[in-house]
């Protein structure tokens, strides 16, 4: 029997073309077909041969591509457990370690990823871009990793080298081991460079420095100090010989350039390098020490930048040619003497060749005026780029606002360019002119026009330019230039154009926004009939956005008038056609308003003028606007109104009530007159518009509601107007703080009198003169008459006197006059003058009203009082309180000096206060030297001695005090709380510090420090909340008992029922934890549950009766044809739920793939159980039928099934069995020595990690996978 091997059909297509045609012809039956073999079906690729002998090219020139570095990198690292930072015993992923990752991922952009060794040891993996990979590396190395330090020294001159330029070298030093490696300043002596980091790091980092160290000692920096003078000869002509001896010896030659005045010159590299080209140089130096000479000649200033040369290149021609150095004075010295230094037979060639450059260059001034400059030029520098070209060694200089131009370079070139230029000025004078107007500046941009248009126009007209000054030049003077004729036309132009403007004005309109868009109608076309009317009339209105209602107008004077009159007449018509109101109507009468085919309303709208607006059908707005002239708009308005009362008994009243009062009847935002429509039945009530001084509010609706309405609404005014009656009173505002007075003990007495309230104007108001007096009228009478007698008295001005003794003086002039002006505030205005110093008068002069005068003098009397009797206190307070007790920014001390009208003077800050005292000789110490407080302890203060024994008691009540408390260890992290919460909340609250031992000292003790009293108040707030968590443990302690109760595991999940549903329940019922086993606990009918003990008690009880209830259940199967489950469970399953709440049974449908896909199991009371059951079956047979008929209809609606059989031909018989596919002989799979592989051989199967063959090159490349 031949070896067959079975294709897919597929295969088989992508095959058949290779055959023969009498191979696929479609008459012979497939089991006498051609069956071909293995290898004419799949002909094996050509074998790989020798290298070179298929191709030119050698078989592994794939081998030789050069590989694409990823951008993308990978790099794993491990974090030993005792290198772990930390070693928290959370969840692993939910520490510090996941959160510090995450930094650094949003950080770096590399992704991270972290497991956790059996030894507790950290593999962290990193994935991203090299850049990225390297800076997380280190990242996660400072954070996640306990940090070493260790420190290494070098020479300090070597730290340069560690660093590198800009930094950059201990940037990659420090991503490349992930460390931290920090590198004494410059200024600091030591040598020693510390780096901190992981072990490993450390000494990598450590190894990296001492190469770049040990690398820097090979080399050496040597400095010569040799004559300035000298060093042309040892750089040599263009710095040729340095050159030389840099190559030849391999160091590094640094001579400073001409212009630094250093003897210096720096060698650096190896130290034969060095060596070998110090004696080099001291050679050449010496040798020209000995053998030159110099000499000094005078040369014109002006003269030596030809000897210099660009760049100094003359120069060094001298030196190449002569071997003579010349020095050039400083550019910026007045001195002319240059120096030659060389041998002296060369010196006179060099001299003649510095003669000769210092005469190669002629400079010439060419007259010519300054506006011709520019001509000159000509446009783009074509004139002068032309002579220039010609002539390249001439600098050709024009110099604005001088008429000269500066010619420079060889004589010969320089006369040749002096000529051609002359020509250029004689034949622009001849044919150009230019003239100067003066215009006003502020026309200068109306000539120029937008965007430069009317300047152009002119400049292309009359082919003339045209200068116009800055605005910054403030000057009006325009410069015309070019053909004499057009410069006379342009001229022309200009003074008209500046004329014309002259005349022009310009005028705003007020109009208002809304307006703006009917002035300029739909598509601009009113705005333009304006525009034609008035053609020289530009009118400008402002950008919507601008929120502006300027229009403006421009053109001549007599047409802009005319243009203002006619937009004002049409802004009036239009304010006088926007008027509005607003008419409230049923809603049910509204279509009979509108009327049949709208007739009434169009009619209404046409005989009154009038804009008419009505809400929509499904709005609840009761409100229809009516828009135009005022008259009409209340003609439309009273006809309207007719409508609806001819159609109900609708009727109108109006009620009297003071204007003043409407505001406060409506209420905010209209909530007390709403309240008045909706408990009168809806009735319509119209206050008039505000400003209008109408005393009349209208109400309209049913007969009997608006009388309710109008009742209600003049009780609501007569409680109002009693209470609400105001009067105004007019006082001088210097008044106001004595009718207020001290503490505003005046104004409540007047206040407690009377009843009355009486307000007084804000700094802000624009009437400080006026005080409002508000209350029942007889209270606020009364107070009137108080307040105009106290008003009355302060209008009587009087002059008094008084004596101070002159010691006192001081005191109330003193910082700038504080305590007088404090007098004026408060004694209303009160001026107080004391004498000149130096007079030795001891009279003072009050000016003011009487009883303020006499207020004020009582008050000085009491001051005077307060000086005399004032004393001064000491009291100590060790110093390191005294921030405590001013508080922040000394709003205590400023607190207490007001209350007890004292001075407290705190002593300076004592800078060395932890210097030790001096020892005491024997027999020296004294017990009151040994109690005697510290200067810097000493807080004094000033006032009547019995305020001040109260303020000192104050002050002392202010040092912190320490008390303990006890608090049990095990209640310390409670008190916290999470992150600090509880323990913050706490010292905020009573403004305390609280201390909480640390964890390893075991202590119960908390120190609460603070003023006396908060202490006092922290240490019962902090002993309550002892009470409070130790109530809460007690608590907890109830709460854990537990009783574990035994039920059948095939009861669980009816207990636990459907997403939890009876188990939520039962706990939530009875306040306990109910705990169910696990999959893998040994026991499994025990269920736990925990609470307070009678709740626990009853949770089982309920549990058990659940219980009972199941165990009196039965199970029932019952067959359901497999395709009717479906409409059974309905969408969503709301079907089967109905029925199973219906029959309280519980419905089981098969799993897909079961093997008795038509069994349903039906769970309950028996009786339950065969009712669902009978209801099911019916079910079943009501929807076969359906089921039946939609198969028989397929049945008849499907299309004719096609042959499968295989082969070509495909007979009938062959399309009854099944299709064999493609199949070939001599497959290797089915040679007779092949059997099926042992999968227990690891000959067959080879475990991983064995030896791997090296690889094969093949002929078609590396291969991808």
């Amino acid at each position: 029997m031949s070896s067959v091997a079975v294709l897919t059909q597929e295969s088989f297509a992508e095959h058949r073309s290779g055959l023969k045609d009498e191979e696929i012809s479609g008459g012979v039956p497939e089991d006498e077909a051609y069956i071909p073999t293995y290898l004419e079906a799949f002909p094996p690729l050509p074998e790989k041969g020798a290298p070179g002998e298929r191709s030119g090219e050698p078989a592994g020139a794939w081998n030789r591509i050069r590989p694409i570095k990823a951008s993308v990198i990978t790099q794993v690292f491990h974090v030993p457990l005792e290198e772990r930072r930390y070693k928290d015993n959370s969840q692993f992923g939910e520490g510090e370690e996941a959160k510090v990752c995450l930094d650094i991922m949003q950080k770096t952009g590399a992704h991270i990823e972290l497991s956790l060794a059996k030894d507790q040891g950290l593999s962290i993996m990193v994935t991203g871009k090299l850049d990225s990979v390297m800076k997380a590396r280190k990242e996660i190395v400072a954070r996640l990793q306990t940090q070493a330090s260790a420190t290494v020294t070098i020479p300090k001159e070597h730290h340069r080298f560690v660093i590198g330029k800009n930094g950059e070298k201990l940037q990659e030093l420090e991503l490349k081991t992930a460390t931290k490696i920090a590198i004494p300043r410059p200024d600091d002596p030591s040598a020693s460079i510390r780096i901190s980091g992981t072990k490993e790091g450390i000494e990598k980092a450590r190894h990296e420095i001492l190469l770049i160290s040990a690398e820097q000692d090979k080399r050496a920096v040597e400095r010569l100090s040799l004559e300035k003078a000298f060093h042309p000869f040892i750089a040599g002509a263009h710095n040729r010989l340095v050159q030389e001896l840099s190559q030849e010896t391999g160091a590094r030659i640094s001579i400073p350039p001409p212009s630094l005045p250093k003897d210096e010159i720096v060698i650096t590299g190896e130290k034969e390098a060095v060596a070998m080209a110090i004696a080099r140089i001291r050679a050449i130096y010496d040798e020209k020490k000995r053998k030159t000479t110099t000499i000094s000649v005078e040369v014109k200033k002006s003269q030596h930048k030809y000897i210099i040369g660009p760049k100094g290149n003359t120069l060094q021609e001298i030196m190449e040619s002569t071997g003579v150095s010349v020095e050039m004075p400083p550019l910026d010295s007045c001195s002319e003497t240059i120096i030659l230094r060389g041998e002296p037979d060369k010196l006179g060639p060099a001299l003649t060749q510095v003669y000769a450059k210092a005469k190669s260059v002629t400079v010439v001034e060419v007259s010519a005026p300054a506006w011709l400059h520019r001509f000159i030029i000509g446009k783009k520098g074509q004139n002068i780029g032309r002579i220039t070209q010609q002539l390249p060694k001439v600098h050709i200089e024009f110099t604005d606002g001088e008429e000269k131009i500066s010619l420079e370079g060889p004589t010969e070139e320089v006369e040749q360019a002096q000529i051609q230029i002359q020509e250029i000025i004689k034949d622009l004078m001849s044919r150009m002119d230019y003239t100067e107007v003066n215009i006003d500046q502020r026309f200068h941009r109306h000539l120029i026009g937008k965007n430069g248009a009317n300047i152009n126009r002119i400049k292309e007209q009359y082919k003339v330019s045209v200068r116009i000054p800055q605005d910054s030049d403030r000057s009006g003077l325009v410069r015309i230039e070019g053909d004499p004729q057009g410069v006379q036309l342009a001229r022309r132009e200009l003074i008209e154009m500046a004329q014309r403007m002259e005349n022009e004005r310009t005028k705003d309109l007020i109009v208002e926004q809304k307006f703006h868009r009917t002035i300029i109608g739909q598509k601009g076309e009113k705005i333009k009939e304006v525009r034609d009317k008035f053609p020289e009339v530009i009118i400008n209105f402002p950008d919507p956005s601008q929120k502006s209602d300027i229009v403006q107008l421009r053109g001549p004077k007599n047409e802009v008038e005319k243009c203002g009159k006619f937009l004002q007449k049409m802004i009036a018509d239009l304010i006088e056609n926007s008027y509005s109101i607003s008419v409230p109507i049923f809603k049910q009468f509204h279509k009979n308003i509108i009327g049949k085919g709208g007739a009434n309303i169009k009619k209404i709208r046409e005989e009154t003028n009038t804009k008419i607006d009505l809400p929509t059908e499904n709005s609840d707005s009761e409100m229809i606007v009516i828009t135009g002239k005022k008259v009409n708009c209340e003609a439309a308005r009273d006809r309207i109104l007719t409508i609806q009362r001819d159609l109900a008994n609708i009727k109108e009243m109006e009620v009297t009530i003071p204007a003043k009062l409407h505001n406060s009847l409506i209420g905010s935002k209209g909530c007390l007159v709403r309240s008045v429509m909706e408990e009168c039945g809806g009735v319509h009530i119209h206050f008039p518009s505000e400003g209008s001084g109408s005393d009349r509010v209208t109400i309209r609706g049913p007969a009997g509601e608006v009388e309710k309405a109008r009742k209600q609404l003049l009780q609501l005014a007569e409680e109002k107007q009693v209470n609400n009656f105001t009067v105004e009173l007019q006082a001088k505002p210097e008044y106001h703080k004595f009718l207020i007075g001290r503490g505003g003990a005046n104004i409540r007495r007047v206040r407690d009198r009377t009843g009355a309230r009486i307000i007084f104007p804000s700094p802000d108001e624009p009437e400080q003169e006026l005080i409002t007096i508000v209350g029942r009228e007889e209270a606020v009478r009364l107070a009137q008459r108080e307040l105009e007698i106290l008003v009355k008295n302060l209008d009587d001005v009087v002059e008094d006197g008084m004596v101070v003794e002159p010691r006192h003086h001081r005191h109330f002039v003193c910082r700038r006059g504080q305590v007088l002006r404090e007098l004026a505030e408060e004694y209303g205005g009160v001026a107080i003058s004391f004498p000149r110093t130096g007079t030795h008068s001891d009279r003072i002069t009050l000016k003011g009203a009487k009883d303020c005068v006499e207020a004020a003098k009582r008050r000085i009397q009491e001051i005077i009082e307060d000086l005399e009797a004032q004393v001064t206190v000491e009291v100590a307070i060790p110093q390191r309180h005294h921030r405590a007790v001013m508080g922040p920014k000394g709003c205590r001390i400023q607190q207490i000096t007001r209350d007890y009208e004292v001075q407290i003077k705190f002593p300076e800050r004592e800078e060395s206060t932890g210097q030790e005292p001096h020892p005491q000789e024997n027999g020296d110490a004294s017990p009151e030297a040994e109690v005697l407080p510290r200067k810097c302890d000493i807080i004094a203060i000033s006032g009547r001695e019995k305020k001040c024994e109260l303020a000192r008691q104050a002050l002392l009540a202010l040092v912190p005090v320490t008390i303990d408390v006890e608090v049990p260890y095990d209640l310390h992290r409670y008190i916290i709380g999470q992150k600090g919460n509880g323990i913050r909340k706490m010292m905020e609250e009573y403004e305390v510090n609280i201390s909480v031992p640390q964890p390893d000292q075991q202590s119960d003790v908390i120190k609460i420090t603070g003023q006396v009293t908060n202490v006092e108040q922290a240490k019962l707030g902090l002993l309550e909340r002892v009470k409070e968590l130790q109530a809460e443990q007690e608590d907890r302690a109830l709460r854990s008992f537990k009783i574990t109760l035994s039920v059948p595991p095939k009861f669980h999940p009816k207990i636990i029922g459907r997403k939890g549903a009876v188990i939520s329940q039962i706990r939530k019922d009875h306040d306990v934890n109910v705990q169910f086993p696990d999959k893998g606990d040994e026991q499994q009918d025990l269920i736990v549950i925990c609470g307070y003990e009678r709740n626990a008690a009853e949770a089982r009880v309920a549990i058990e009766q659940l219980v009972a209830e199941l165990e009196e259940m039965v199970s029932g199967d019952v067959t359901l044809d497999h395709r009717v489950h479906a409409r059974i469970i309905g969408a969503r399953g709301k079907a089967i739920r109905k029925l199973m709440d219906e029959f309280k049974v519980d419905i089981r449908f098969p799993q897909p793939g079961s093997d008795d896909p038509d069994r349903v199991t039906v769970t309950g009371l028996p009786e339950n159980v065969d009712n669902a059951i009978d209801h099911l079956l019916n079910l079943e047979e009501e929807y076969m039928l359906t089921v039946t008929e939609s198969e028989t209809m397929a049945a008849y609606m499907k299309p004719p099934s096609r042959s499968t059989g295989g082969g070509l031909g495909g007979g009938d018989d062959d399309s009854k069995g099944a299709a064999k596919g493609f199949v070939v002989r001599d497959a290797p799979w089915n040679a007779p020595g092949n059997k099926a592989p042992d999968m227990s051989s690891a000959e067959d199967f080879p475990t991983f990690g064995s030896g791997v063959a090296p690889k094969q090159t093949s002929a078609w490349g590396p291969k991808k996978f």
